[in-house]
């Protein structure tokens, strides 16, 4: 199977799985994938807005049920946990809006605000929004990334699989980092 069919197969699938667990690599690979005429930029958005609502909803539901007892567990959350109540006390819309923009809080954050009183209809209304313009504002990074490498280096179809092997080696360079600095 050659790396375009592959892309068409798993695209979606893997661009939904990745905006549920971390998301932006994935997003930008995804937008670069469109620009090359792989996969469509709108059903990209669609992927990403429904995997990253889902995953914050878990979250979420999981803050509501266990928040207190987790963030408890593990003292780096529950700093982070902090912030996102300090946010929450005076805007709570902001502090929906910019969990996802912010570093380290995409996941503690939806757990944290399920932990506290915000109505589950205002989050999740909240949270659409917000995951609309940031699977929007990624996927079209990664879009217009292709675009400045085409302008840059012309015909990109020469170098696509060295591009997309080194995409998702950066990728899972700063996840590695991400996580190894979430726990240390």
């Amino acid at each position: 199977m050659d790396l375009e069919a592959l892309v068409q197969a798993w695209g979606y699938p893997a661009v939904l799985v990745g905006a549920l667990l971390e998301g932006e690599t994935v997003l930008l690979v995804a937008g670069f994938a469109a620009h090359s005429g792989y996969l469509q930029l709108p059903w990209v958005i669609v992927a990403a807005l429904a995997g990253s609502v889902l995953g914050e909803q878990f979250y979420f539901f999981l803050g509501r049920r266990y928040g207190e007892r987790l963030l408890a567990r593990f003292p780096p959350l529950a700093r982070r946990a902090r912030r996102v109540h300090r946010l929450l006390e005076r805007h709570d819309v902001a502090a929906i809006v910019s969990m996802r923009f912010l570093y380290g809080l995409r996941t503690v954050g939806p757990m944290a605000i399920g932990a506290s009183a915000v109505p589950w209809l205002r989050f999740t209304a909240i949270d659409l929004v917000a995951a609309l313009v940031w699977a929007s504002a990624v996927a079209s990074a990664g879009y217009a990334f292709g675009r400045g490498l085409e302008l840059w280096l012309g015909d990109l179809k020469k170098f696509e699989l060295a591009l997309a092997v080194a995409l998702i080696a950066a990728g899972v360079v700063l996840w590695w980092l991400r996580i190894r600095k979430s726990h240390f």
